[in-house]
This record gives structure tokens, C-alpha cells and sequence, in this order.
């Protein structure tokens, strides 16, 4: 936060293109991510363009954008460490991550927080990745504005929330961390994730439903499903490729399960919200307590002259 107050800590973030598209070593998120780069560096490659984020730089990689991660040393010869934020179901990780192999990122230690307002995180991570493309007079003092606010939260975050994560909390945090890491893996399923946590699967789909009142694959369904609504209403893709990107096998059962969550096939929903979309009020409109003014407004002193 002192350094972005100085202006000392350069962002990072690469343009939103190829939403949802898989591309070859490279994954994608349904929410934005952000990396604090602690030392060394870290070499990012998304469809279009690449970058390498140095010691003291924040990178923020849009909801959606395909990328792939090597990790190195920096010029001045430190290891590479860095600090990732991840956002996902009223719920916030934080971990950070060390070289386990050259050129391999992986998670060295992972803390959850529940973030009941993790809309206005989301909110203040997405006007950053808009307003960075956005070449405007105080672009800069917005930036600044929005990434100040935004660690600040964070900070609050890890100072006021609950520490005391017992450890059945701890694995259904990891088990809402995994579905969001793997989600367009076709493959992810009870049984894989209850492999990667050390336990059997009736025991976890029975934690699961006990912490949160969901079932674990309806919860995996829908997260998955909540991907699909992005790239539905961001991208021009194809509904069997959202289909693909999200983690189903069959194009056929995806819109089955999305019928049923949503009320209306993919096509539907995409035709739906086009409409909207092109439909706008014919005449401006005031609503007031007591009536509707349809007028544009005009300027006070105009107002007067026509009431006299």
C-alpha cells in the first residue's frame, strides 16, 4: 500500500481477449486474479501477449483470459516468490507460492477468508482491469485510487477475519479452491477431489453438505454453470465450445443442466439478454415518487423563464 501510495509499484494487466478459450499450457479463471510479485519474477503468457512481472509489481489477471505461468529468478538474483489473491464463492484465498521446480510455480502455504462482501472486491479487482485500458485525463489517479482501496480491504481482511478455521471449514475452502482451479477439467469430480484432500468421497460430500446446505456436485455444476453465463455474456463462442471450456464433456447434458438452473437453454439466454441489450427507453424518463417525467431536463435558469 506505501509503495502504490508513492507510486513506486507498477501494475500490470493484460488486455481481456480470448475469454474462455483453451489454448495449449494455459488456464483461465471465472474471476480475476491478482498477483504480488514478492521477489524474482514471473513470466506471463496469454493468447495475445506476454509479460514478465518483476519484485514490487501487483499484476491483475482478468475473469477469463487464458494464461500460462514460468517463474524465474530476478536480475538481482532473488528466488521467486509471489502473493496470489483468488476470489470464489462468498470466499477469498490468499497464498503464496515459491519455485518447486525450475520454471514451476506451486503453492507453499494457502489461508481462506469469508468474504460475505466479495462483490465489492470483485467490483473494485474489474474497474481496475477496465480503467487500465481506458486512456483517460486521470486515469492514473484512478488506478491508484481503486488499487489503494482494494489492498487496504485486504488488509482489513486478513486482520479482522476469523482465524479460528477448524479444520473441517479448512477443507471445504480447499474443496471450493480446487473446483475453481479445475473447473474446465471434464474429469474433476467427487471422487478426484477427495484423492487430493486425503479422504474418502462419501466423507467429504457428507462435510460438504453439512458446512455450506449444498451438495458437492450441484455446487460443481454450478460453478461451472456460472463460468458458461460469463463467456455467454462476454464472448462470441460458440455454445459447444462453452460447453468444452466449462468442464462438460457433452454439449448435449450442458444445456440440460443449464436449462435446469437457469430456466432457459444457453441459446435462449444469450438471444434474451442480445434483446435487452438492443432495446432502449424511446424517451428519456424521471421516475418521482408521485409520477414519471419524460423531458431530457433542461438547465435551471431555463426552467425558470418558462415557469414565468
Amino acid at each position: 500500500m506505501q509503495r502504490v501510495e508513492r507510486q513506486q509499484s507498477r501494475l500490470r494487466i493484460p488486455r481481456v481477449e480470448g475469454q474462455m478459450e483453451k489454448h495449449k499450457d494455459m488456464h483461465f479463471h471465472f474471476q480475476p486474479e491478482i498477483f504480488l510479485q514478492l521477489s524474482g519474477h514471473t513470466e506471463f503468457r496469454c493468447p495475445k501477449e506476454s509479460f514478465r512481472l518483476r519484485a514490487d509489481e501487483i499484476g491483475v489477471m482478468p475473469a477469463g483470459v487464458p494464461h500460462g505461468e514460468s517463474v524465474g529468478r530476478g536480475e538481482d538474483g532473488a528466488a521467486f516468490r509471489n502473493l496470489v489473491v483468488g476470489y470464489y464463492s462468498h470466499t477469498l484465498s490468499l497464498h503464496f507460492a515459491s519455485e518447486v521446480t525450475p520454471g514451476k510455480p506451486d503453492i507453499e502455504v494457502i489461508e481462506f477468508f469469508d468474504a460475505p462482501n466479495l462483490d465489492v472486491f470483485l467490483t473494485l479487482t474489474n474497474s481496475l482491469v477496465h480503467t487500465y485500458h481506458v486512456h483517460a485525463p486521470a486515469r492514473d489517479q484512478v488506478l491508484k485510487g481503486l488499487l489503494t482501496s482494494l489492498l487496504g480491504m485486504l488488509l482489513n481482511l486478513i486482520n479482522t477475519g476469523s482465524g479460528g478455521i477448524n479444520a473441517d471449514q479448512g477443507k471445504v475452502f480447499q474443496v471450493k479452491w480446487l473446483v475453481r482451479e479445475q473447473f474446465s477439467n471434464p474429469d474433476l469430480n467427487v471422487k478426484a477431489i477427495a484423492e487430493r484432500l486425503h479422504c474418502s468421497p462419501d466423507y467429504l460430500s457428507h462435510l460438504f453438505h453439512a458446512e455450506t446446505g449444498e451438495k458437492l456436485i450441484p455446487y460443481i455444476q454450478r460453478v461451472r454453470i456460472e463460468g458458461a453465463i460469463l463467456a455467454l455474456e462476454t464472448t462470441p463462442l460458440y455454445v459447444s465450445e462453452i460447453a468444452y471450456a466449462s468442464g462438460f464433456s457433452d454439449p448435449a447434458y450442458f444445456a440440460r443442466v443449464f436449462k435446469k438452473l437457469k430456466g432457459e437453454a444457453p441459446q435462449e439466454y444469450r438471444a434474451r439478454l442480445d434483446a435487452q441489450r438492443g432495446t432502449s427507453e424511446a424517451k428519456p424518463k424521471t421516475i418521482y415518487f408521485d409520477h414519471e417525467d419524460y423531458s431530457p431536463g433542461a438547465p435551471a435558469g431555463d426552467r425558470a423563464a418558462g415557469s414565468a
